[in-house]
This record gives structure tokens, sequence and C-alpha cells, in this order.
């Protein structure tokens, strides 16, 4: 079995080592390579012996951040099952289609979400999943985690007729412009993913702080799964909070994490930004939208920590592209270049590839590709053509020096009076403005130009201004078809898990507002 028993491989090879710091069990919170072994093991052996689940059985759970995450996905390689972590954001109504689609045999959940997972499963209806609670008191039936590690199984639990094709899990796509689908990744995906991002970024020797949820790949795949593939440390923060990541740091020794521009701002503004030591760090990568400028000029004034952009998605990577620090400010706005293992074109509406400089459509190739998407062969025909091409949706140019720039999404995209208009340009002008915490553009209808752009606009803490000066403000740095028609002050944007923009609800919004 030479894939898919990460922690068997780590306890054989460094099992001594802290595997996982568990932030939320205080002193009792720390596991070697060999206690993540033995607590895959004991669950591995359970699920098998007590409960049935075999090859090919789906496993869900809901739950935050925690080393029982860790656990179900290790349990799962052993067996061959598929782990489904599930959004446990998501709607009564919402979880209950992706129970339906999925038809966990079992499903592990936290006790905060017992009530919500009740009325997802009403809803859902068929044979419902054998429910396990991971504390506090279960639904009658349910059995309790503690029984499934206290369980010694009666033989090693193999999976050896395992192929690199086989299915590991299940990650649900954002879900910003529609509803989510599964994508199937499979352990090709996931070692070819480690391979790039050992070739780009990681060392044995790294400690990573894991704040992401890891039902999105952003916090299963970016780095934790890499890590411990070759005998890192990945420190488990249960819910995102900027002064306890500041806190970690030095504590853990952690030099590298991963987080979208929004969280880096969060952490500047933070009480104990200034006085925190981040010299264990090496680098810190930013993700999800382009990383400001004047952000990465803020940081280094206090902290001269290298910064590097990347860019990836949860159906192919999620490592795509890279960029070193070295090229943070002169290549401002990128997502760097291609990684190792990855093929990248741009091509207009005919397919045929664009000139340099010139804005297309992403298309992506490579070994860390997922096998499509979950029973739906519609949506993966419809992304992945007959060459093996992901079609991603999003829009980009390539300059002179090999590096890509994200223009926007092509369902952003919108036409006012016959011109392209791309939304990110607008966003990035307005956070020129030192009053624009965060913005985001989408087009509306609109009788005499086809489509306009509205603007919606969080303001920074104690910042006052008005929306004509905001308008302004762009009118001096864009065309005139591209300023929005009209601009609106919130106090949030809605966001997906990744802390990516959810579009389709600021539609919606605007169309109710017009």
């Amino acid at each position: 079995m030479f894939i898919g028993d990460w922690m068997g491989r780590g306890a054989l090879y460094w099992p001594e080592r802290t595997a996982v710091v568990d932030t939320a069990r205080g002193a009792g919170g720390r596991f070697t390579y060999r206690d993540m072994n033995a607590r895959a093991e004991a669950l591995a052996g359970w699920l098998r012996e007590a409960l049935g689940v075999r090859r090919g059985d789906r496993v869900g759970l809901v739950a935050h951040n925690g080393v029982e995450c860790l656990d179900v996905l290790f349990a799962c390689g052993k067996l061959g099952a598929l782990f489904v972590p599930f959004n446990w954001r998501l709607r009564a109504r919402e979880l209950a289609e992706l129970l339906r689609d999925t038809s966990p045999r079992v499903l592990f959940h936290s006790g905060e979400f017992g009530e919500g997972l009740a009325a997802a499963l009403g809803l859902a209806g068929g044979a419902p999943p054998m429910l396990v609670h991971l504390d506090g008191e279960g639904a009658p039936g349910s059995h309790a985690y503690a029984e499934a590690l206290a369980h010694r199984p009666a033989a090693p639990v193999l999976n050896p007729d395992v192929e690199a094709e086989d299915i590991l899990c299940l990650l649900f796509t954002g879900g910003t412009t529609g509803r989510a689908k599964g994508a199937r990744i499979s352990y090709r995906m996931v070692a070819w993913n480690t391979l790039n991002t050992l070739v780009h970024e990681l060392r044995p020797d790294d400690v990573t702080v894991t704040h992401t949820p890891m039902f999105h790949t952003g916090g299963l795949l970016v780095y934790t799964l890499p890590l411990l593939t070759v005998g890192g440390t990945v420190v488990l923060l249960r819910r995102w909070d900027a002064d306890e990541l500041l806190r970690l740091v030095p504590r853990e020794r952690v030099t590298l994490f991963f987080a979208v521009p929004t969280q880096y701002q969060q952490l500047h503004d933070a009480p104990l930004f200034r006085e925190a030591d981040l010299t264990s760090l090496r680098f810190m990568t930013s993700g999800g939208a382009p990383l400001p400028e004047a952000l990465v000029r803020a940081w280094g004034a206090v902290h001269p920590v290298p910064f590097k952009q990347g860019f990836g998605m949860t159906e192919l990577g999620p490592g795509i592209f890279s960029m070193g620090p070295e090229s943070a400010l002169a290549k401002a706005g990128s997502i760097g270049r291609p990684n190792y293992f990855v093929d990248a074109r741009l091509v207009d509406e005919a397919g045929r590839d664009v000139p340099e400089g010139a804005t297309g459509e992403l298309l992506l190739k490579g070994p860390s590709m997922c096998s499509g998407y979950h029973e739906d062969p519609g949506a993966t025909a419809e992304a992945i053509d007959a060459r093996g091409w992901f079609h991603s949706g999003d829009l980009a140019r390539r300059d002179a020096d090999g590096f890509y720039f994200i223009v926007g999404r092509k369902k952003d995209m919108f036409i006012s009076g016959g011109e392209n208009v791309y939304p990110l340009e607008l966003e990035s002008a307005l956070q020129e403005h030192p009053s624009v915490q965060a913005s985001a553009v989408v087009g509306v209808p609109d009788a005499l130009w086809g489509e306009v752009g509205r603007a919606y606009v969080v303001l920074r803490p104690g910042a006052s201004t008005t929306a004509e000066a905001l308008l302004a403000h762009l009118r001096g740095r864009l065309a005139p078809y591209k300023v929005p028609k009209r601009l609106d002050f919130v106090d949030a944007l809605p966001v997906s898990a990744a802390g990516k923009v959810l579009k389709r609800e600021l539609r919606e919004r605007a169309l109710l507002d017009a």
C-alpha cells in the first residue's frame, strides 16, 4: 500500500516528530506521527468492524478544524473509503442537496452542528447515514467518537488494491457563481500537487498554521497534506482569529502559512501586529485575490517577511501558479508563473491562443487535475475538453516574462455599450483609495447601455467618504464606460468559506434594488 496511508508511512519514517498541534486542545493537543497513525488505525478498524464501512463508501464530516478531521481523512485512506467534508456554514436545504448527491454511509459531526444536521437529514430523505458525534451528546442512536478511538482492530487495516486513480475525497467547489460541485480528488492528484508544492515552496522541517476550513481545498491541500507527506508539522486553528495566529507564530516557530488578502489586512490591523514576533517565518503566501501593493508595503514597514503570491482552485492542484517574494513588488498584481508540472494557455472564444498582453480564458492541464465532478458528467464535460484541458472560466493576460495576471471571471465580465468591462480592474482601483477596505463590482441590466456596473464598498474602520468621491476617484483612473453607475456602502461583503466574494448574491441584491 504505497499510497493512501500517510500516517502509516509517517510512523515508519519519522515516528517521534510532531505531526499535528490541535490548539483547541491545549497541552493535550500535540500528536506525533506515531500517535496520528494509532488514531487512524483505531478509527479505520472501528469503521470497518463496527459499522461495516468498505472501500468506495462515502464518509462525511461536519466539524470545525481539529485533529478529528485528519483522523477521518487518514482512516478513509487506510480503508479506501471517500472522505467527504461538508461546509458547516451551509443552510439545512443546501446541505440536504449535498447529502442527497453523495449518500454518505457514516457522518461525523460536532455537537454544535447537531440541530442543523438533523434538519438537513430530514430534508434529504432516503436512508440516513450512521451518525458519530465528536463531542457532547449525540442524537438517539448516534455513536460516540471516543468509542471509535478506543477500538483495537482485529487485524491491520490495509487497502492493498489502491490505485493512483482511486478517489480519496470529494471537495466541493466554492459555489461563487452557482451550486457547488463535488470535485473528485484522486491519490494521483494529491501526489502531484505535493510534488509541485515541494518544488516551489516546502521543506520537510516546515511548520504551518491551517486556519482555512478543511472542507475547503485551501485548508486540506495547500500545505496541510503536502507537509504531512514529508514529515512537517501542521498547527490547527479551529476558526480564524488574527490575534491568535499572531500568538501562534512565535510559540510554534511557524515557518509559513497561507491566507487571503482580507485576512492579511485583518492581521495588519490586529492589536498584536506591531509587537508580534514573526522572525521564524520564511514567507507568507497569499491567494484567492490579488494582494494589494499598498498592503505589501504596509506589512514590510513593520515586519520584513516576504510575501509569495499564489493561485489555485479546487479542481486543479490547488497549487497552480506561484510567484517568489523577489517579484512581489516588481510584478504586483500577478499570480506568478505556472508551477513545474502545470501547463497553461490563454485562448479566445474560438479556442485560439491569444498573443502576449491580450486577454483570454485561462486553460490548464497537468497530472494534479481532479477526476471530474461527482456524478455530474455534464459539468465534467463542460469543464474538461476532449484534449484534457480544464477551462477555468478565469480571464487572464501574460506578460513578456511569462507572468500571468488575472483580469476577472468570464461570468463576472459584463458588456457596457459594446465594451468589455472587467470588475476586477474596478475593484483594484477602488482599493487604491485610502478609505476603502473592500469592494466588489457586478454588472446589472441597463436600458441604454445593456449593462452597467454596480459597486459595493466596505469602508475602513473610522474612515468616511461619499459615493460621489469614490466615483470621482475612479473617473480619474478609468475610461468613462467602466465607471459604475451606482455605488453603495455595505457593512460587509458576502464571502464563501474560501474568502471569495459571492458575486451571485450581490447581483441578486442589485436586481432587487433596481
